[in-house]
């Protein structure tokens, strides 16, 4: 693995560091507001704070990712270039938008219904439906990379699962969240080398909240008195969880595994249970700890150096 290698992976292990510890967050939160009100308010927060970083970046003269004046065959209209967007940019953020929203408010719904044990594991089971997804994107993964999911997984089973593994309907909006997940970690992959990851980021928090504030109108009663209430909650999943975290997952991907990136931020959960740990001083268990430690290994073993192969398709 070499040093760029290096700093996408520890860009991915922050952003699972701040998820894992986002989940009290989202937990208080939801003793205040509903689902699509909290999804709403967190993503309109994360789009600000990137816009605010942007406008500072563009100040200091740094330099961004040029606009492509054509894509997808069509040229870019010249309000979108003088954004510093093309339709890369606009169609990616939609995409990758739509997926987190649903991914999100799944999650959201989910949780309310479950254990957090199994929340974690359900929703962790994306780094199996990564690889096998691309599959159908005539994407490779070897041997060694799945030899590592089938032992995340395990070790999440160890950490997430500490009751009786019983199946009821929340389980399988869950099951679709981590499917949601995953093909949200595919579409970044894809769009990554074409565009700017911060705007892409920006306009993915955007696309989000508008489609969650829509599902907030049809089936809630929002309440700013609530909203004040989880002031606290709700500014740290916006600025942090979302404004920093998932466009850290953004630039991270670039010229990553997808699979590997998906294991290292399956780390959300090890993460989450460590904070309890330290912070709460809630006792892990020695299945527990085990659990955390297999998918370190995991993780580890799908990094480590394979043999040079011949350049015969994008390999996962």
């Amino acid at each position: 693995m070499n040093k760029h290698q290096v700093r996408q992976s520890c860009l991915l292990f922050l952003a699972a560091f701040i998820w894992g510890v986002a989940f009290v967050a989202q937990s208080n939160a939801m003793a205040y507001v509903e689902p699509f009100t909290f999804m709403a308010v967190r993503n309109y927060i994360g789009s600000f704070v990137l816009v605010i970083y942007l406008l500072i970046l563009k100040g200091m003269g740094a330099p961004a990712r040029e606009p492509a004046k054509e894509a997808y065959g069509r040229k870019t209209p010249k309000w979108m270039l003088k954004l510093g967007i093309d339709r890369y940019h606009l169609l990616g953020g939609m995409i990758c938008g739509t997926f987190l929203c649903i991914a999100g408010n799944l999650q959201q719904i989910g949780i309310q219904y479950t254990s957090v044990g199994k929340t974690g594991f359900l929703t962790a089971v994306y780094i199996i439906l990564v690889p096998i997804l691309g599959i159908f994107l005539k994407k490779k993964a070897g041997i060694r990379v799945w030899l590592g999911v089938a032992i995340a997984l395990a070790g999440l089973y160890l950490l997430c699962v500490t009751e009786k593994f019983t199946i009821v309907p929340a389980d399988f909006m869950l099951l679709g969240c981590a499917l949601v997940f995953a093909m949200q970690i595919l579409a970044v992959d894809f769009f990554i080398d074409r565009v700017d990851g911060v705007k892409l980021s920006c306009i993915q928090f955007f696309t989000c909240a508008v489609l969650s504030t829509i599902g907030m109108v049809i089936f809630e009663h929002p309440s700013i008195p609530a909203m004040l209430q989880a002031w606290l909650p709700i500014l740290y999943a916006g600025v942090l969880s979302s404004g920093v975290a998932y466009t850290l997952q953004v630039v991270g991907q670039r010229d990553m595994n997808p699979t590997v990136a998906s294991m290292i931020l399956s780390l959300e959960s090890v993460f989450s249970a460590l904070a309890g740990w330290v912070l709460l001083k809630q006792v892990l268990s020695t299945k527990e700890l085990l659990g955390c430690g297999l998918v370190f290994v995991a993780i580890i073993l799908a990094q480590l150096p394979g043999k040079p192969q011949k350049e015969s398709g994008k390999k996962m």
